[in-house]
């Protein structure tokens, strides 16, 4: 990318304190050795903190028109203002953050209540005065925004310190598109490393459970195992068993080489939530999941897995999650589970946090939607539907 690192290395001789350089330049590297994103964003964000001296910070993830925000990682709440603020919705662009949507350059506000953008805070925000704004760019698009506030120890963030931070985002956009490109390296590699695995399935251990089934089909027919035939019939069944299961591995492992299928479509969804959640959610898928959820019904699926992974960083207080999607006949099932306080008796009890439209979306297609509340505590969703469209009671 020679037009990224010529910005970053223009925006770097704009530094003129050789402290301040050195520890841009150490902020930069440790940027570039983070290959994770989740991970890499928040980083961003604490370096940019430390940087400006600001107490609160910021970065907004925008979506690919860069109209939208997908994603807010914050730092410097305590916990009792994120407690506050789990409920407050994204920022839409409306107020001072709209600003740098609608004009991605660097912008510096003495006073954010005094602009003629702001609008105010949402409830149980914590009180902010000087404002300093950083579009964040990714191969020449707009990825995000970085926001910092009320500087420590004085009343605005000065010219050096926008310096600083544009600098640091023009390098933060080339970790950042490191990290695609390494998360896009590696999943290839997962790819052709199953594309070999379900290849020597085939040609090896198919082919090779088959030749026995054979020999014991023989055995089974000759004088000599007449006696134990019944026992031999039993073996047969179970090799048969056995080169099914196997089928069905192979089928999964071929449903998921393209990476354009339900299994991508829920991973990229999983690692979407991954700040929002604090914690890795493990996937697991039982059947030919690709080629038989109609596209339709993913759509409808991959809403309520949001939804219910939605209210579980919200409101469950879970330490784990998890999800599991399988084929039940011609039905998928997606169950998501927490270890969480649950929500049963909760003051959104009944058809809350988002209950309504999971049970609404079940039943235009045909499906049920059931909640769980174990005596080992946390909470069960099951959302079952017909795997295909056509499937349903209209395509009956």
């Amino acid at each position: 990318m020679p037009a990224e690192r010529e910005r970053r290395r223009s925006a770097f001789e704009a530094i003129d304190d050789p402290a301040t350089l050195r520890r841009l330049l150490e902020a930069s590297l440790l940027l570039e050795s983070n290959l994770e994103l989740s991970a890499l964003l928040n980083h961003i964000v604490e370096e940019a903190r430390s940087l400006a001296n600001a107490r609160y910070g910021a970065l907004g993830v925008l979506d690919s028109s860069g109209t939208k925000t997908i994603d807010f990682i914050v730092s410097g709440l305590s916990p009792a203002m994120r407690a506050d603020l789990a409920d407050t919705p994204l920022p839409t662009g409306k107020g001072v953050l709209g600003v740098l949507m609608d004009d991605p350059l660097p912008t510096r506000i003495r006073v954010i209540g005094e602009h003629p953008a702001s609008v105010g805070f949402p409830p149980h925000h914590p009180p902010m005065t000087s404002f300093l704004g950083i579009p964040i760019r990714v191969r020449g698009r707009a990825y995000g925004n970085l926001y910092l506030t009320d500087k420590i120890g004085a009343d605005e963030f000065t010219i050096d310190d926008e310096l600083v931070i544009n600098a640091l985002a023009v390098a933060a956009g080339i970790a950042i598109d490191n990290s695609r490109l390494n998360q896009r390296a590696g999943e290839v590699a997962v790819y052709e490393e199953r594309d070999r695995l379900a290849r020597d399935l085939h040609d090896g251990v198919i082919q090779h459970l088959f030749a026995i089934g054979l020999t014991l089909q023989g055995l089974v027919t000759s004088q000599a195992g007449r006696a134990i035939a019944t026992n031999m019939a039993g073996l047969v069944d179970e090799i048969d068993g056995t080169i099914q299961q196997v089928r069905s591995t192979i089928f999964e492992l071929s449903d998921q080489m393209d990476g354009s299928g339900v299994r991508s479509a829920v991973a990229a969804l999983v690692s979407e939530l991954r700040p929002l959640l604090g914690f890795d959610v493990p996937v697991e898928f039982t059947g030919a999941i690709d080629s038989t959820v109609s596209d339709e019904v993913a759509a409808h699926l991959l809403a309520v897995m949001r939804e219910a992974l939605t209210n579980v960083s919200r409101h469950a207080q879970a330490t784990r999650a998890w999800v599991r999607i399988d084929l039940v006949g011609s039905d998928v099932r997606l169950e998501v589970a927490d270890d969480g306080t649950g929500f049963v008796d909760g003051p959104h009890a009944g058809r809350g946090f988002g209950l309504g439209n999971m049970e609404a979306r079940a039943e235009e297609l045909g499906g049920s939607l059931e909640v769980h509340h174990p005596a080992s505590g946390g909470t069960i969703i099951w959302w079952q539907v017909p795997a295909s469209i056509n499937s349903g009671p209209g395509g009956r």
